[in-house]
Formats: C-alpha cells, structure tokens, sequence
C-alpha cells in the first residue's frame, strides 16, 4: 500500500494544500510533502491525526476493496469444444458468481449432454438457428429470437435438430456448466 500516494489523494480530495493540512494537524508541510513522496512513515497517532483532519479514519484508509472486473473482451473469454458442442464461457472464473453466462453453439445434429435436475434457474436466447428444448418429459422448439427460462428441477438438454448451427445466448443460476 502506498500510503503517500493515498494521503495526498484524500488531500486533494478536500482541496487542501500542503502547507493547510499541516497546519491543521500541527506538523509542517515539509513534512506533509516527505510523507506524500514516502520519504517518511507517520506514526499511528499522527496518522489518525492527519486522518480525521481529512474527514476519514484508519478502517475506511485500510480498506481496500478490489476492484471488480466489469468488461470483458473475447481475449478474456474461454472455449471448451467436444463433438460439434462449443461452450464459450464469457465471463472468466463465473463460479464464484451468482450466475453463469455462456456462449453455447451446437452443429446440426448435435445435443447438450443432458442436464440432471438440480438446485437453479435457466435463461436461454437463441441467437441464431433453432433447436428443441428438451424439459422434463416435454420438448419446446426455440428458433432465432425466442428466449426460454426455467427452474433446473427436471432434466433437460437443448438438440440442435436443423441443418444450420445454432447459437444460443445461456445464463444458469447458480453456475452449472
């Protein structure tokens, strides 16, 4: 952690100059400038010192959250491809997420393997193609542009029953695939 760096920020923030803040926390802005470039470490008592006069305390300075990923590029993506059956996974390490959106695209002829029931939720939108939506003991046909969605309760696959590929937008919650 770069503590100078993060002091001047909040600093800045409160748009204060060197030689302000150090007469607020009874230090010179010699001093403020050697903390700043890391050429000093405060003690506890001073930090918090400088801290408050900042409008923040040791627990908020500390905290440092990580910063979540929120676009992802194709260089980012990951592709598993078995017997005509492509998965592209478009947000890396979904696991840990509350859901999983892939990219699936089956050739002509080609299923998913099928799914046994479990815990979660289903969407589905067919980008391109058409297909059967196998539920359970019922089968749905989806072509380009409709959207499925279901609870994960009962076995289902997707078979590509056309002559074209079919591609086909699927978020499962929580992660399956």
């Amino acid at each position: 952690m770069d503590l100078g760096i993060k002091i001047k920020r909040l600093r800045l923030q409160c748009g204060l100059t060197q030689e302000e803040l150090a007469d607020r926390c009874e230090l010179t802005k010699g001093y403020i400038s050697q903390l700043e470039n890391n050429l000093t470490s405060p003690s506890i008592t001073t930090l918090i010192d400088i801290l408050e006069v900042l409008g923040s305390d040791l627990k908020s300075f500390f905290n440092e959250e990580v910063e979540q990923k929120i676009v992802f590029e194709e260089k980012d993506f990951f592709e598993k491809e078995d017997d005509g059956e492509l998965i592209t996974w478009l947000v890396p390490n979904s696991l840990k997420n509350e859901m999983e959106p892939i990219l699936l695209t089956l050739q002509p002829g080609v299923s998913t393997t099928e799914d046994m029931p479990h815990e979660g939720e289903e969407f589905g939108y067919v980008l391109e193609g058409n297909a059967i939506l196998h539920l359970g003991k019922k089968s749905y046909e989806i072509k380009k542009g409709n959207s499925f969605y279901f609870t994960s309760k009962k076995k289902h696959f997707i078979e590509n029953n056309g002559d074209t590929q079919t591609k086909i937008l699927w978020v499962s919650s929580p992660p399956t695939f």
